[in-house]
């Protein structure tokens, strides 16, 4: 599979000699569409009534398929719906799975294990490149781990401020430190980072340019966060999904984006619950 070329890597070369032949209007109606039944399903789940959200991210995965196996759309259109489809699905699965026998302390890694699966499970389909995809540099592991810790510290700090979370214990304990710290980074920040900044954002960059590939996922990424209920962090959100992007495109490895949303949600639920503890 590490062999293998990849559609949504390699293909950012294919798809700049391949911009000036462009796509149909209607085709990229189209992925605005998917955008805003996205943006539409999350709404109703957060908001309205779990059920129907989970109803509606159904038809959608099911409505997307039926469509792509019906209509001839470009091969960047393709991968772009293939790769957003990926987020009803994750809407489907980690909402509508019976967690209720799994036990709280490992509920989070559970349903984050479902998402990794799914990003799994598109790339080896689609035959995709792991090793392009997340890009680590031995040489620039240091430097890109340091990126993570610098800018998810403050991030961390600001989204306290937004979300005030209660600290989920009495007392700060070290051992429940590095449990949130390896549930955050290694399945909060891997899965999502894989999927919206590794395939989404990847996927949309070789279609539309890498500026409305950064500005789409990121809003996608501020609307995955609805169930919080809150305005300003939307706003937060939709600004941490501008630097996690840029960090991608700057870097081109997945591990200063993984890190620093891992940093940044330890500092959310780990750190700072404690330090302005009540």
């Amino acid at each position: 599979m590490e062999n293998s070329l990849a559609p949504a890597t390699a293909g950012i070369s294919r798809g700049r000699q391949a911009a000036a032949v462009g796509f149909g209007r209607w085709q990229v109606l189209f992925i605005i569409i998917i955008l805003l039944a996205i943006t539409i399903c999350e709404w109703v789940f957060a908001y309205q009534n779990v059920a129907y959200g989970i109803v509606i991210a159904l038809a959608l995965s099911i409505m997307i398929y039926t469509l792509l196996s019906l209509l001839h759309f470009d091969w960047r259109i393709v991968n772009c719906t293939e790769s957003l489809t990926l987020v009803p699905l994750y809407i489907l699965f980690t909402a509508s799975l019976p967690w209720f026998f799994i036990e709280q302390q490992y509920l989070l890694p559970a349903v984050y294990s479902c998402v990794l699966g799914l990003c799994l499970w598109h790339i080896y389909r689609k035959e995709l490149s792991l090793r392009k995809l997340f890009g680590f540099n031995k040489e620039k592991l240091l430097k890109h781990s340091l990126v993570g810790l610098v800018i998810g510290i403050p991030l961390g700090t600001m989204e306290y401020f937004i979300l005030r979370p209660a600290a989920a214990f009495p007392a700060f304990e070290v051992k429940y430190l590095l449990r949130d710290m390896a549930y955050m980074i290694l399945f909060v920040g891997l899965a999502e980072e894989l999927l919206f900044r590794g395939l989404i954002q990847q996927d949309l960059t070789v279609a539309f340019g890498w500026k409305w590939a950064l500005l789409a996922t990121a809003i996608l990424f501020a609307v995955m966060h609805l169930t919080w209920r809150s305005i300003p962090e939307l706003g937060f959100v939709f600004l941490a999904g501008l630097i996690l992007g840029g960090l991608y495109l700057k870097t081109k490895s997945l591990l200063a984006p993984i890190l620093t949303h891992g940093v940044n949600n330890v500092m959310l639920v780990a750190i700072m619950p404690y330090l302005f503890i009540s």
